[in-house]
């Protein structure tokens, strides 16, 4: 698992510097002396889509998308992407460090465990517990926002919009954003249909479970 992610995170990267070497190949124009819309899209727009097929943002929405309605929790899971989208191109590398990867993992890691909880709960209880769609949404955003903070594909996206057309990148990356958690929750809400509820809520809780045992013995750097 480490090994693919690793390799993600390098192709992530390439793509990334590929695109800041060779500002010129797609911009068709729309800037000689600098990085044009188009050249700025499709960088981010296949940057994002590399990097976060099977992330853990993906993986969460796809978790999520088995016990919710798929428009609630890809209304929350876009949101999460759209602002932390609109957060690193738009004010550069000052909004991450407003907040520290530290902290943010260190909410990421209580609240992973106790949704993780709360799934096991629920499977043990084998109950279909009703929520609103208010409290459906605001998990799926929460999740979500934490989980992409200051994770490889941002920083990417950072990197991107200081040297290309900054919403060239915005627009590439939520698209890339859209099209990924589509697919996860699709896939989610396609596997739910097929296996039981209770089978749902264990797995989903087992991997929440493991997402914040991960994420407090392995912290980013």
């Amino acid at each position: 698992m480490e090994t693919g992610n690793e390799y993600l995170c390098a192709l992530c990267e390439q793509i990334a510097l590929n695109a800041l070497e060779n500002d010129s190949i797609l911009s068709l124009g729309l800037d000689s002396t600098g990085p044009g819309l188009f050249d700025a899209f499709f960088a981010s727009l296949s940057m994002i889509i590399v990097s976060e097929i099977g992330d853990e943002t993906f993986i969460i929405a796809a978790l999520m998308a088995m016990r919710h309605p798929k428009s609630i929790v890809l209304s929350g899971a876009l949101s999460a992407l759209v602002i932390m989208t609109v957060l690193s191109t738009g004010l550069g590398r000052i909004v991450p460090n407003l907040i520290s990867r530290k902290h943010t993992n260190s909410a990421a890691t209580v609240l992973y465990a106790f949704f993780g909880l709360r799934l096991l709960y629920i499977a043990w209880r084998s109950s279909d517990s009703k929520s609103s769609q208010k409290k459906e949404m605001e998990e799926s955003f929460i999740l979500t926002f934490l989980a992409e903070w200051g994770d490889r594909s941002q920083i990417a996206t950072i990197a991107l919009a200081t040297h290309k057309n900054a919403l060239g990148v915005a627009v590439g990356a939520t698209i890339g954003h859209t099209i990924c958690t589509s697919l996860a929750v699709v896939g989610g809400s396609m596997l739910a249909s097929r296996i039981s509820q209770r089978s749902v809520a264990t797995v989903g809780g087992l991997l929440f479970l493991g997402f914040s045992v991960s994420s407090y013995f392995y912290p980013p750097l």
